[in-house]
């Protein structure tokens, strides 16, 4: 069966509209308005009416779903733009320290370390072997501070950014989806399906003659 497609909802947002309209008609005995579901016409009946009339049903929340599909394109294009970063945020000679230190220290301590145990080794009672092995303890002390330096100030860098980039706009677009769901479902769903049931309403039976 062809089924019309609303000209101004968007082909992804029609899932999101079928999810809808199942609801309604799964909960329609919760609701007054629409007594006669599954009697007068089945929920199966009453879904083929409403995504023949997508068109019509969507038109009612026209207004919230057109900002609903602007908030997301502009949620979209901030997650695609790549971000400048803040002055503060450039690399520097700090930065360059950072991860540099860790990698000279720790390499310094490999070399001083093996050859300090290779002079002991073979010359126990050399001073060379002594001095090599606590340079080398000296060095390893000194990786050991710029790694922990570097972890520090990634995990700041992380903590700073993420709030910022990513609380604000899903908040907006969250809101922005509820508003046109609840539109959606009040003005346009729910008054469908209550006039369709309406329709089909025998009315009272005719007196007696």
């Amino acid at each position: 069966m062809h089924m019309n497609v609303a000209p101004h909802l968007l082909t992804e947002d029609r899932a999101e509209y079928e999810r809808l309209l199942d609801d309604a008609l799964r909960t329609a005995p919760e609701r007054p308005e629409l007594a006669g579901a599954g009697t007068r016409l089945t929920a199966a009946q009453l879904r083929v009416m409403a995504l023949n009339a997508t068109a019509l049903i969507t038109a009612a929340a026209a207004s919230e779903y057109e900002h609903f599909t602007k908030v997301r394109e502009e949620h979209r294009a901030a997650s695609n733009r790549p971000r400048t970063p803040d002055p503060d945020e450039s690399p520097g000679a700090v930065a360059v320290l950072t991860v540099l230190v860790p990698v000279l220290a720790g390499t310094a301590a490999a070399i001083f370390l093996l050859v300090g145990a290779a002079v002991h080794l073979f010359a126990p009672d050399a001073a060379l072997g002594a001095t090599l092995l606590t340079a080398g303890l000296m060095f390893g002390a000194l990786a050991a501070a710029g790694l922990l330096c570097a972890g520090a100030g990634l995990l700041l860098t992380a903590l700073r950014n993420s709030p910022a980039e990513s609380g604000a706009p899903d908040d907006e677009l969250t809101r922005a989806r509820a508003d046109w769901r609840e539109a959606l479902l009040e003005r346009g769903v729910i008054p469908f399906l209550q006039a369709a049931l309406t329709a089909t309403d025998p009315g009272p039976p005719p007196p007696p003659v």
